[in-house]
């Protein structure tokens, strides 16, 4: 049976712009995009926060896919809000405007019922936050995290800490490089992996992830795709994917590890393919498991 994966961070509602149109109003937020993701593999426990505005129809497409949202808090004011226009080299995005609302003075409040979540992930929040969570958690399995430059740069000691809690980090290359204050990834990976973590992935957008531990490196290309239209959510739906295959083998090996992040960029690779969650909304099991085998025909070397 499937462990359970408790995730910590932003719900929000998007504008965004691509060179493939527009979409207003959109669930967003990494909570959002993770849980989703996740919940294709295991029960999820989502922490997050929004206003009066949220649409009830949000939170109940959030609880129709089997995640709990009991720790979805609803509070006066109005749901964090972002605004983001793509370049047509997709890697490059402007964000238009940010409005964080009630998402500014989020406290995260787990209830008692996801106390013994075996697998947590802590999206991007300040780190003092998320250690904060992780003091109310009874006794985690696996502990993963996702942090942002600005945390990097302005709350370096909070961040050294709880790095000391967790199992994983996951971020992207241009956070491995300035959290390491290294040039080379490779360099970056094995002085973050000295700061406590077990595992660190970095994130590289079209090119894939990179898998670190002590022992051994583990690359994976992205999944090749004709048409992109949004890449929002894609390392949150990425960082879900992986997190809920492990919470399915219920044990993280080298093994799971790795065939969780294939599975995290197959459900990534879905996320991009319409706005929003859109494509996320009618996808099926059955189409990742699938995609899953295709990834792993078209990157078999020894056939």
């Amino acid at each position: 049976m499937a462990k359970s994966v408790c995730v910590v961070g932003s719900v929000a509602l998007d504008n965004v712009e691509t060179p493939s149109g527009n979409a207003s109003n959109v669930l967003g937020g990494a909570c959002s995009y993770f849980s989703v993701a996740a919940s294709f593999f295991a029960p999820v426990n989502l922490v997050g926060v929004v206003g009066r505005d949220f649409p009830e129809a949000e939170r109940r497409f959030l609880a129709g896919r089997g995640i709990n949202v009991e720790g979805l808090e609803e509070t006066d004011g109005e749901t964090f809000r972002w605004h983001g226009r793509y370049h047509e080299n997709m890697n490059v995005r402007d964000t238009i405007d940010v409005k964080l609302n009630v998402f500014e003075s989020f406290r995260p409040r787990l209830p008692a019922s996801y106390r013994g979540s075996e697998f947590v992930f802590l999206a991007n929040i300040q780190p003092a936050l998320q250690a904060d969570v992780l003091s109310q958690l009874q006794a985690p399995e696996y502990v993963g995290a996702d942090t942002m430059d600005y945390w990097i740069d302005s709350a370096p000691a909070e961040l050294r800490a709880l790095l000391a809690q967790v199992d994983l980090l996951s971020i992207n290359d241009s956070e491995a490089l300035m959290l390491a204050g290294e040039s080379n990834v490779v360099r970056a990976a094995r002085k973050i992996l000295a700061m406590g973590p077990r595992h660190l992935i970095v994130k590289r957008g079209e090119y894939g992830a990179l898998q670190f531990s002590s022992q051994e490196i583990f690359a994976v290309p992205a999944f090749p795709l004709e048409n992109v239209v949004d890449p929002t959510g894609a390392g949150d739906s990425f960082a879900g994917g992986l997190f809920g295959s492990l919470a399915a083998d219920g044990a993280v090996t080298s093994r799971s590890l790795r065939r969780a992040t294939v599975y995290g960029t197959v459900v990534a690779s879905f996320t991009v393919e319409d706005f929003g969650l859109g494509r996320l909304r009618s996808l099926e099991r059955g189409e990742i498991d699938a995609r899953y085998r295709q990834f792993m025909a078209i990157t078999d070397f020894q056939s």
